[in-house]
């Protein structure tokens, strides 16, 4: 529990008074679809945002379906946390082996409601981090990892900069900026326009 108080102090820190632009951990950018797709969605999300959730239990699928399997659109998932415990899922998603980060990046927001209103959201995040296979060794190296947290505060601040996010989820569809989840129909015009 030492380290676990630790970690949340360490990303109060970074989360609320800065990070290091020199942090030298491998960001991977995880990438659905045709790496040579016409349209790229990148998303900035948060794992504790109920938006996201509906977005990725309600829209994303679809959009999967019409566009991605297609080969239209390839999406780009990027963390935007606002908290600890939000910075804590987007690190232990980084710290999965490549292969599984779907897979844990749906279960997350699949069982939100669950982990985040739950007594201790940290142990429930511990528990399905366990199910995509990180041992409690690999999870507390990962939260150890300030480099890694300083690059995910980094993304989120870029996005801030230079698109003027400041809410989740938020999107760039090649180019143009969407903000909130809304309707699939809303996302469906938007990747239609980009294809003409």
């Amino acid at each position: 529990m030492k380290k676990i108080a630790r970690f949340i102090a360490v990303a109060a820190v970074v989360l609320f008074a800065g990070f290091n632009a020199n942090a030298e951990t491998e960001y991977k950018e995880h990438v659905v679809g045709n790496a040579d797709a016409p349209v790229t969605m990148i998303e900035y999300a948060s794992y504790t945002c109920p938006h996201c959730a509906d977005f990725h239990n309600d829209i994303l699928p679809q959009i999967k379906k019409d566009f991605v399997d297609t080969g239209k659109v390839k999406v780009i998932f990027r963390d935007f946390p606002f908290e600890q415990i939000g910075a804590t899922a987007a690190m232990l998603s980084r710290c999965v082996e490549p292969s599984r980060f779907d897979g844990f990046n749906s279960l997350l927001m699949q069982q939100q409601a669950n982990w985040v209103s739950s007594k201790n959201p940290i142990e429930a995040l511990f528990k399905l981090a366990k199910l995509a296979g990180l041992s409690q060794e690999k999870i507390d190296s990962c939260l150890a990892d300030e480099k890694l947290l300083d690059k995910i505060i980094a993304v989120r601040k870029e996005a801030m900069d230079t698109h003027g996010f400041n809410s989740t989820p938020s999107f760039l569809i090649n180019g143009e900026k969407v903000v909130g989840s809304g309707e699939y129909d809303r996302f469906k015009e938007i990747i239609e326009s980009k294809l003409d």
